[in-house]
């Protein structure tokens, strides 16, 4: 089963010229969660419809208005591994971290 994830990011960052928001980049919308941006989930819907239908509402509220054009909707199926691999954390000096975790079994 296919559902919908709505999301939408409220900008802060200071990626563009001069240290300015970048909102859109080019056709999609740009996030960058580490210079500020604060993604913020909205639901998930069993069709496209019922998201888009959530989006229109949303635009109508504080915040999410003053940004309308910064939604995101993807989608994934049920049961299914999104984040098969593993991951490495960077220190600020682009180091990679030690791994503070053990792993499962």
């Amino acid at each position: 089963m296919k559902v919908f994830l709505l999301w939408h990011v409220g900008h802060q960052n200071e990626a563009g010229a001069d240290g300015a928001t970048v909102h859109v980049d080019g056709e999609v919308v740009y996030v960058d969660e580490q210079d500020g941006d604060d993604v913020k989930l909205l639901g998930v819907y069993s069709t496209l419809s019922k998201a888009e239908e959530r989006m229109r509402r949303a635009r109508l509220l504080p915040g999410f208005r003053a940004e309308p054009d910064c939604f995101i909707v993807d989608h994934h199926e049920l049961d299914q591994d999104e984040w098969a691999e593993g991951f490495v954390r960077e220190t600020e000096e682009g180091q990679r971290a030690p791994s503070t975790v053990a792993a499962l079994p």
